[in-house]
């Protein structure tokens, strides 16, 4: 299997309905060929909602594969992109909220399932309980409303589709929905969240682009054994030394590299570049 013959005039189905494919289809046709298609009745939202209605199937890999899988399933093709997106606080600086962002690739004529991803904070994703129209005013603002979308709820907890209006983008709409739960619900507070989905965050779809950047990268990644795409990271080993004691650190020392179709593996040592540890990430001498 030569590096894109695979790929090269193939077309693959995209699983979404949030216009992924505006920042996804130039990517793939620029560097194979291919042609990115979406199925005008795929619904992508039952494998799971931002605003919590409908629970994601699975984790946010297995909810990928799943709208990979029904995708295929749908059309008859043999090639599809899916993609996951997550928020949560960052992994290393907790107090930082990131978008992780995750896009497969699902290939069945070849038998492959290569993933990109990438992690950011650039985000504008926020949440708040308001008492008036002039607060909510206040956070869309915060927000970059009204090129970034708002959900408004009756409470962030509600599974009721009248209490859940979506895709707000006009100050109008934006104040009429607030009155009108305000009034509706006889309550104090409504919920205020913006609307992740990829055609309401401009933010958001610039972070899908990277991800599917890092897709492209891992299938020129050539497994130097059989040749098979997707030549890709399933471990990082810890344990790099520190300059002045030598002891081991929680630093990267080495990443393991396996094909998915030979399992053969490859141990990359000292992937950042170093082969000793600065004193500060050393638990023994920064206690």
């Amino acid at each position: 299997m030569s590096q894109h013959s695979w790929l090269i005039n193939r077309t693959a189905v995209l699983a979404t309905k949030h216009q992924k494919e505006q920042v996804i289809a130039p990517l793939f046709a620029r560097e194979f060929g291919v042609k990115v298609i979406v199925p005008a009745n795929f619904n992508s939202d039952r494998f799971g909602t931002f605003t919590r209605d409908i629970p994601r199937a699975g984790n946010q890999l297995e909810a990928a594969r799943h709208k990979a899988e029904a995708v295929l399933k749908l059309t008859g093709e043999t090639l599809a992109i899916a993609s996951e997106g997550a928020f949560y606080p960052h992994p290393s600086f907790p107090f930082i909220g990131c978008d992780r962002e995750l896009i497969l690739l699902l290939d069945r004529a070849n038998n492959l399932e290569i993933v990109g991803e990438e992690l950011s904070i650039k985000s504008n994703y926020n949440h708040r309980y308001i008492k008036s129209s002039a607060e909510a005013l206040v956070f869309a603002q915060e927000v970059g409303f009204p090129e970034h979308g708002l959900v408004v709820m009756s409470d962030p907890y509600t599974q009721k589709q009248e209490e859940i209006f979506k895709g707000i983008n006009q100050t109008e709409t934006l104040i009429q929905i607030v009155n009108y739960l305000l009034q509706k619900k006889s309550q104090d507070t409504v919920y205020l969240e913006t609307d992740m989905r990829a055609m309401f965050d401009p933010t958001r779809m610039q972070v899908i682009a990277q991800a599917t950047l890092n897709l492209i990268q891992k299938i020129g990644q050539l497994c130097p054994q059989c040749s098979c795409p997707g030549f890709d990271l399933i471990e990082r080993k810890q344990g790099l030394i520190c300059c002045w004691c030598h002891t081991p650190t929680n630093l990267t020392l080495a990443e393991i590299y396996q094909c998915q179709k030979c399992q053969f593996q490859e141990t990359k040592m000292y992937p950042q570049g170093k082969k000793f540890a600065e004193p500060g990430n050393c638990s023994y001498c920064n206690p």
